[in-house]
């Protein structure tokens, strides 16, 4: 009695977040040296700003450290999301593999997305251990509610992979535009000084609402539930906002760039 023919069963949304994720951890895995590279240059660039800091504004700036930690740690999230999609999406035009992801069932923006929370998951993880040498080094501790922080940074780099696909919606039209992308990270530095500012439009602005929950977070102690409704909603509606309007753009582009003829081209 022979067996009867199993049928294989189209891969879903499920099965692609499990390859993009497994593809993410082969690549930190096989290339062990890039990764260091990168954690060796936020430390160092970190020390720079810290001791240089110290040398220049002495006590002003110690008085202030726990923001600056508390920044800087924000700003390697964001620039981690950020460029996950927008380099990524950049790299397949030049590789010439868009059309590829594009003929997909699942469709290149599923596809760029997943592998931006893929992305964005590593980056957590390295910059967590960013933030554990960063207090060594400046000697100061703050307020780490694991629940609190990790939902706050979250919803705060969300409105960034929003950034990010509008980023790479641009990449598809104009292809080489890597020097713009890159300015575009030192912008992160002013929108997570924002709140510093006091200017309440700025709430509305990606990563400045994030910015200031999450120094209350880990500098006051501050829990997540005990942020006013206002303020938490704030922080959802941009990353909503932000992530939709930034993917409704990427759409549009990749359509606009299919019409044009350009999509494959470089």
């Amino acid at each position: 009695m022979s067996d009867a023919p199993t049928e294989s069963r189209p891969a879903g949304y499920l099965d692609l977040s499990k390859a993009v994720l497994y593809r993410e951890y082969l690549i930190f895995v096989r290339y062990p040296a890039n990764a260091a590279g990168g954690l060796v240059f936020s430390i160092v660039f970190f020390a720079l700003l810290f001791y240089g800091g110290r040398m220049l504004a002495g006590q002003a700036l110690t008085d202030s450290i726990e923001g600056i930690v508390v920044g800087y740690f924000l700003w390697t999230l964001s620039v981690g999301a950020y460029s996950s999609i927008s380099n990524d999406i950049g790299s397949e035009v030049q590789w010439g593999t868009l059309e590829r992801h594009i003929m997909t069932p699942f469709g290149f923006a599923p596809v760029a997305l997943l592998k931006g929370v893929a992305k964005v998951v590593r980056t957590f993880l390295i910059s967590s251990v960013i933030l554990g040498i960063m207090l060594v080094i400046t000697g100061t501790s703050l307020q780490l509610n694991l629940l609190t922080t990790v939902v706050v940074a979250v919803l705060s780099i969300t409105s960034v992979l929003g950034l990010g696909f509008a980023a790479g919606g641009i990449s598809v039209l104009y292809k080489r535009i890597g020097n713009w992308l890159n300015l575009l990270q030192f912008g992160f530095i002013v929108l997570i000084s924002a709140p510093a500012f006091d200017l309440g439009w700025t709430r509305f602005l990606p990563l400045a609402q994030g910015s200031a929950l999450l120094q209350r977070a880990m500098i006051d102690g501050t829990r997540l539930w005990e942020f006013p409704l206002v303020d938490l909603l704030v922080l959802v509606g941009t990353a909503v906002g932000y992530l939709g309007l930034g993917y409704l753009l990427f759409q549009r582009a990749t359509r606009r760039a299919r019409r044009l003829g350009v999509l494959g081209d470089y």
